[in-house]
């Protein structure tokens, strides 16, 4: 060994390119010696870095069976991915009992891919967790993209477990305590009522919200009750309603599926109709006045325009009888009328 270095510091000491004598013991594989060296120097400094900051992490993850190499832990750093979100998300999934497997599980690519997509990855593993546990079938990839949606996942899956009462007409959207519907006599209820709903995993992404439930029992509720002969019928049977909305199927294509429909609250409010009919008789009051006015207006004109034509004629009639002075005075001219004294001949 003494003899092999002392070789190599001699063909250290020649000139470039110096030929190496035969027998001096330096063979091929001491480059290779050297270039291990080397890398296990850039090894060492590299753990000497980077053991500081991800070698806690790394040992967590590896006695909770994480499933999250060290060179991963330091490419996150690179690619500015928080490592304590991904190592938190991977031992929870793993204590849990999720599926972690690299190819079809909750990968540490696929939480940094999510990560980066800019989703809440601790919100997702709380809602699989959470549907794990109440045995809902929920995979990574829809939990996914229903944050990435921009819905609340651990909020769907809260509401699927324990389901959600929606007031309808809800006062907060619309500032109505009460929906008013009229049966077939006129007359008016007010009701108000409480949609239990559970939220349906399958259509959250592009599933109508709440607004649209409350809109389709509003009118299955005003549709029902309209239905109606009268408004007893509804007093006397409100589970008429609830029987007859639930089986229009108003939670296809929403996010929710219907549990229930409940009467919270029914009260008997006017008689449209008895009002409707007030007023129209009212209205057929006046038109009858207005058609007796227009008949009364057409005699007085007609009136007037007769006292105007027995005005003229007895006008004509002075204007003839101012005449007839005229006509004799012209006839005694004339010799054309004779006196009684004349006639006779005297």
């Amino acid at each position: 060994m003494i003899d092999q270095m002392l070789v190599l510091l001699a063909q250290a000491e020649r000139p470039f390119g110096a030929a190496v004598p035969e027998g001096s013991g330096f063979e091929w594989w001491m480059f290779v010696v050297y270039a291990l060296i080397i890398v296990a120097l850039l090894i060492g400094l590299v753990l000497l870095i980077f053991i500081p900051i991800y070698g806690k992490l790394w040992f967590q993850c590896f006695m909770s069976d994480a499933d999250v190499s060290f060179m991963s832990l330091v490419g996150m750093g690179f690619r500015q991915v928080n490592p304590r979100v991904i190592v938190q998300a991977k031992i929870m999934a793993a204590q849990a009992g999720l599926d972690i497997n690299r190819r079809s599980g909750i990968s540490t690519n696929r939480l940094e891919a999510h990560y980066l997509a800019g989703g809440n990855v601790m919100n997702v593993i709380h809602a699989i967790i959470a549907a794990h546990r109440a045995d809902i079938d929920l995979d990574f990839d829809r939990a996914a993209a229903i944050d990435l949606a921009g819905r609340d996942v651990m909020d769907a899956v809260r509401t699927s477990v324990h389901p959600k009462v929606i007031d309808c007409p809800d006062p907060r959207r619309s500032g109505k305590t009460t929906l008013s519907a009229i049966a077939k006599n006129g007359g008016e209820l007010r009701i108000r009522t409480r949609v239990t709903v559970r939220t349906n995993l399958e259509q959250l992404i592009g599933g109508a919200t709440e607004e649209t439930v409350i809109a389709r029992v509003g009118e299955g509720i005003i549709t029902s009750i309209g239905s109606a002969d009268t408004h007893l019928e509804v007093l006397e049977n409100p589970d008429r309603i609830t029987r007859a909305v639930l089986s229009r199927g108003l939670d296809a294509h929403t996010a929710f599926a219907i549990v229930s429909i409940d009467i919270a609250d029914i009260d008997v409010g006017e008689n449209i109709g008895a009002r409707l009919q007030a007023d129209q008789a009212e209205a057929d009051t006046r038109v009858a006045r207005a058609r007796a006015e227009r008949r009364r207006a057409e005699a007085v004109a007609a009136e007037q325009e007769m006292k105007a034509k027995v005005a003229e004629n007895r006008a004509r009639l002075v204007m003839a009888e101012a005449e007839v002075p005229r006509a004799m005075a012209d006839a005694f001219r004339s010799g054309n009328i004779f006196t009684s004294g004349e006639a006779t001949g005297s």
